[in-house]
């Protein structure tokens, strides 16, 4: 299926035929009142800023009269959201672009199936991080277009300023090499991260394998040479088993340091980190249409099921004379 953009008379069928604001999901309908809207009408931005709507009723009317190119809403609730002023809390954030995935297994010059097969794979294993390392529960999954956000509403983690935020974001993407060096009784002993089977070397070595498993020729990685990425394209059979001491010993000591460094640097970039720092950030309106590639922005109730060419395609579509 090819991802083009909607027709404005493809985007004023949507709102006013398919669209229902009893799609707005309840996290996002039970707060409207403290949230900010923004809205993009000519595919330029979302210069439309600082709207607020009092009920639901008030958000369908706008959405039927305007048909807006796209939508977006504040992962902050505001005493006057109007203003952006007294902020109280804000959800915390993690946005996966199929596009911008820092090895992708596609030659697309957008997004595509392959690509965001890719995004869903590592929504998955963030998702499983979140939940089984940080304890997190209160999260939900949104397909935005052209790829996924997902949204922490914790108690625990709502009013964490950006500094955490970042701290949680490196955590979750493997974007420090852990420690090697422990002292032990006047011992010192150089672990490495494929040795802890737990904690924060556990979470860094899957990234890193998935990167690895995952690396190209072409793959540009700060300091890691051509030599260095054929030798790994070369021995990396061995990471499916997870025997990672061989692997490491195959690549050379040195240059094995200077990859694990260059992969961290690279996997900070699998999320984008501005936008889970952002305090006071928009996101896409789940339940709204992404203009640009004609898909609809979807809450998600089974990651494991979902296929946004199934579940996120609207009724348009399917008319369009050349599909």
């Amino acid at each position: 299926m090819e991802l083009k953009p909607a027709t404005p008379n493809e985007r004023r069928q949507y709102y006013r035929e398919e669209w229902d604001v009893k799609n707005v999901p309840d996290f996002i309908r039970n707060t409207l009142i403290q949230r900010e809207f923004g809205f993009d009408h000519k595919g330029r931005g979302p210069n439309d800023r600082y709207r607020v709507f009092r009920n639901s009723d008030d958000l369908r009317k706008f959405m039927r009269v305007r048909t807006p190119f796209a939508a977006y809403s504040s992962v902050a609730f505001y005493n006057n959201p109007k203003r952006r002023g007294g902020w109280i809390k804000a959800e915390l954030v993690f946005d996966v672009d199929a596009k911008d995935i820092p090895i992708r297994t596609c030659g697309c010059d957008n997004v595509c199936e392959i690509c965001l097969n890719q995004a869903k794979d590592i929504v998955m294993g963030l998702l499983d991080t979140l939940q089984g390392d940080l304890g997190l529960k209160n999260i939900n999954i949104v397909y935005s277009g052209r790829g996924y956000h997902i949204r922490v509403l914790d108690d625990a983690v709502m009013a964490m300023d950006s500094d955490v935020r970042s701290q949680i974001v490196k955590y979750l993407v493997g974007a420090d090499v852990p420690r090697s060096e422990y002292s032990s009784h006047g011992m010192k002993y150089n672990l490495e991260h494929f040795t802890i089977p737990f904690g924060y070397p556990q979470v860094f070595t899957y990234r890193v394998k998935q990167a690895l498993l995952n690396l190209t020729p072409d793959t540009e990685v700060d300091d890691v040479s051509k030599d260095i990425k054929k030798a790994v394209i070369k021995h990396r059979e061995l990471l499916h088993d997870d025997q990672w001491g061989i692997f490491r010993k195959a690549i050379g000591p040195v240059r094995y340091a200077r990859l694990v460094k260059g992969i961290a640097s690279l996997n900070l970039t699998l999320v984008d980190a501005k936008v889970s720092i952002d305090l006071k950030r928009i996101l896409r309106l789940p339940s709204s249409l992404h203009s640009g590639v004609s898909m609809k922005s979807t809450l998600i109730k089974n990651l494991e099921t979902f296929d946004p060419f199934q579940d996120a395609v609207p009724k348009f579509v399917y008319e369009r004379d050349d599909k």
